[in-house]
């Protein structure tokens, strides 16, 4: 299809049959739960064929077979994003999932491992820098020659960032860091790759939506590093209420709730969808207008 084509598809009459994401093929990591699960549900709700990347294989199985079993298509490549020779095994399954082809790349794995800054220790810092800056680069990087191409399809990246990467956050002078990062990124692709071949690129920047970063600490989630420490996640209750202040709960967020993972994954089909065709580059909150 070409590329007036498609614009007509988006300016006309706006019909999507197939769905929005027909026929494209795309990487999500960290999508064996939490927003990059949902992603992927909906990405396969609209025609695309998803690739599960996940440190966890059970949960990315799991991801996987439920698309399967509702009539999408989706496979489970599980894997460690630290671990290079796993970032290329990630891009030849999706090459050969897509017969040859990949569109779209969303880098959503990632952490927390929170310290205030006299405390962090190296092993901190260079893990969550590690997590959120290099292994996406180096996936990109792997997938160029999927996106370096003229053949008149819709070629994206999102990076997934944080509210702390845009304003900083106490006890996150790593994760913050790392979530700036992302936007430099992103902007740094949509230059080069715009021009000649229409890449897309795009940072979305999540503000306090329902997961296990942001749930209580008390609860109990943890991660475990490859070298087999256990990071716990979440936010101590303390701190969720030193932050929330006087007065009603999430006074901060004009919307006076905080997201859903389903409202954070739509906010990335959307960007990714035809509907945003002419968007690159571009930081874009999803927060309730929290810090606005």
């Amino acid at each position: 299809m070409s590329y007036t084509t498609r614009i007509a598809q988006v300016t006309g009459h706006l019909n999507f049959p197939k769905g929005l994401l027909a026929g494209q093929v795309a990487i999500i990591t960290g999508s064996g739960q939490g927003i990059g699960a949902e992603a992927a549900r909906l990405f396969a709700n609209e025609g695309a064929k998803v690739v599960v990347s996940d440190i966890d294989a059970e949960k990315a199985k799991n991801v996987a077979d439920k698309i399967n079993e509702s009539g999408g298509s989706a496979i489970s490549v599980p894997g460690d994003m630290l671990d290079d020779n796993y970032i290329n095994e990630l891009v030849k399954k999706a090459a050969e999932f897509g017969s040859g082809k990949i569109h779209i790349i969303v880098n959503n794995a990632g952490y927390t491992w929170d310290g205030v800054i006299h405390k962090t220790t190296d092993k901190q810092w260079d893990t969550i820098l590690a997590l959120h800056n290099t292994a996406p680069f180096k996936l990109v990087r792997a997938a160029a020659p999927y996106f370096r191409v003229k053949d008149g399809e819709p070629r994206n990246i999102i990076n997934i960032s944080s509210t702390s990467g845009l304003h900083g956050n106490a006890g996150q002078a790593n994760y913050a860091l790392a979530k700036a990062g992302v936007v430099g990124l992103t902007k740094t692709i949509a230059k080069e790759w715009g021009p000649q071949y229409g890449v897309r690129a795009n940072t979305i920047a999540f503000g306090f939506i329902l997961t296990r970063l942001t749930a209580a600490k008390e609860e109990g989630a943890f991660i475990t590093t490859p070298e087999g420490e256990k990071v716990a996640l979440g936010i101590p209750q303390a701190q969720k209420k030193a932050r929330a202040g006087p007065g009603e709960e999430h006074a901060d967020i004009p919307l006076r709730r905080p997201g859903t993972a389903t409202e954070a994954a739509s906010a990335i089909l959307a960007v990714c969808s035809p509907l945003m065709s002419y968007v690159t580059g571009q930081t874009i909150s999803v927060t309730g207008g929290r810090n606005m």
